[in-house]
């Protein structure tokens, strides 16, 4: 069983009957990049059964609708088009009203802002459509032929990558640095083994990059899809410049422990939130590396902690006898 069927058989109803015309028709929008009309969509599958009627894709795309598998949006033309949410990210809208394109993007900062008034009227939200009108850059230069676009999946893994390898580069600067720090045997050798950790990782997202690139040379031409201010420069660019001012090594630790626990939360919590996608698993695999370090840093820290209080202990002792 593909990928594709997998995900259509996690949609059915228990009980539901199978439908050879509705997962025809599914099998043929899921293929499709862009948004489609239900028009454009019936003009598709004459192409696969000349006998198909529009009612019949009509009522699939309804079903496709409610189940989750497409997404209904509204450019101003007056109908509907229709974009699929497999492998395919949650995402807001720029509409040219002069070529009637529309492009894509996420930003982290529109999303908390969304959930942040929903919270403050005690709204429950299902669903969240953005749409920025305007002028795109083909249509400002007058450009009569518009440059290539990429789909939405690639866009994602590519910035999603960009992401991971800003933080993974901020971290190795971070632990180089810490390891310089740091004063007590132990916490320097994790921050060591962290820094080649972040070393080895930081190489084989770097392959990924180049992997990706490799499958469409204009790949870095794009508009940025995810747009993540917080992670633009990696998540410990902060805790590395507090690095430069601190002369305990438990506060060391605890700067690690803040950067990797938010790192955490910043890659399981959007990971989750997306489709399924080399996007999201790029985000989930991060997020499991970096709760894999928290835990690290965390029990390190006990453990110097332990061994401070013990020195202490043995310090106030000696003074006593020799009192």
């Amino acid at each position: 069983m593909d990928a594709q069927t997998a995900y259509l058989e996690r949609l059915r109803p228990p009980g539901g009957k199978r439908s050879g015309k509705r997962e025809l028709i599914v099998s043929v929008f899921l293929r499709q990049d862009g948004h489609l009309s239900a028009d454009d969509l019936v003009d598709l599958m004459r192409q696969e059964d000349q006998k198909i009627s529009r009612a019949t894709v009509y009522r699939a795309l309804q079903w496709m609708v409610e189940a989750g598998i497409a997404r209904k949006v509204d450019f101003g033309e007056g109908r509907f088009r229709f974009e699929h949410s497999y492998r395919h990210p949650r995402h807001f809208h720029l509409i040219c009203e002069s070529c009637s394109r529309s492009s894509e993007f996420l930003s982290s900062d529109i999303e908390a802002l969304l959930e942040e008034i929903a919270a403050a009227r005690g709204f429950q939200a299902s669903q969240s459509v953005l749409q920025i009108r305007g002028a795109c850059e083909d249509c400002q230069a007058g450009r009569r032929t518009p440059r290539a676009v990429a789909t939405t999946e690639l866009l994602f893994a590519r910035d999603a990558l960009r992401i991971a390898i800003a933080t993974e580069r901020s971290g190795l600067e971070f632990y180089t640095r810490g390891a310089k720090v740091v004063q007590d045997a132990r916490a320097r050798k994790v921050f060591r083994r962290l820094a080649e950790e972040e070393q080895e990782h930081l190489g084989t997202l770097e392959e990924r990059y180049t992997m990706l690139r490799a499958k469409d040379p204009q790949l870095e031409s794009y508009p940025t899809f995810l747009f993540f201010k917080g992670a633009a420069n990696g998540l410990f660019a902060t805790g590395t410049n507090e690095l430069a001012n601190v002369v305990d090594d438990r506060r060391a630790l605890m700067i690690g422990i803040r950067c990797e626990r938010g790192s955490h939360k910043f890659f399981k919590r959007y990971g989750e939130r997306f489709e399924d996608s080399e996007g999201k698993r790029i985000f989930l695999e991060f997020a499991d590396e970096e709760r894999e370090h928290l835990e690290l840093l965390i029990n390190e820290c006990r453990a110097l902690v332990a061994r401070q209080s013990k020195s202490r202990r043995r310090t106030t002792s000696r003074k006593t006898r020799v009192g």
